[in-house]
């Protein structure tokens, strides 16, 4: 199992890292070359600024039982096809059962913005939203391997 990060915007980056340590779990985090990252236990992986270089990078590594970090519903539904786990960095779990759902409301809220040009503000990040990811993230890391020890 590894951990795979989509750095690009995501608040929980240190949170991940921390958990992955003490999980001893190899995480993986990937970022485009604008944004700076360093951290001795993370493979830290620098790809092009280029539009969606984060995403074709993960899609092409991220294996069965896998996590994925990320807020990006469409490389979500890319990694759940091959097997891995998603959550994003709410805390929020992506499942099979949830992505048609998500990636419907993505499209309908671009399509609002397209025409209306209504822009949703989101609220700022507080250290309660920090303390649910990482509750979510503990459980999701306990349950698959409470599942590889059956």
């Amino acid at each position: 199992m590894k951990i795979f990060v989509d750095a690009d915007g995501c608040p929980v980056v240190d949170i991940a890292i921390e958990v992955a340590k003490e999980y001893g779990i190899k995480i993986v985090v990937v970022k485009n070359y604008a944004v700076w990252l360093d951290d001795p236990y993370a493979e830290i992986v620098s790809v092009d600024i280029s539009r969606d270089s984060v995403d074709y990078y993960i899609a092409n590594r991220i294996a069965k039982g896998d996590i994925l970090i990320t807020q990006d519903y469409g490389l979500a539904a890319m990694a759940l096809t091959r097997g891995a786990y998603c959550i994003n960095q709410n805390g929020l779990i992506i499942n099979d059962k949830n992505i048609d759902n998500m990636l419907n409301r993505r499209h309908f809220n671009a399509e609002l913005r397209r025409k209306k040009k209504i822009y949703t503000k989101f609220k700022k990040r507080n250290t309660q939203d920090d303390e649910i990811f990482e509750r979510n993230f503990r459980k999701l890391i306990e349950s698959i391997n409470c599942n590889l020890n059956k």
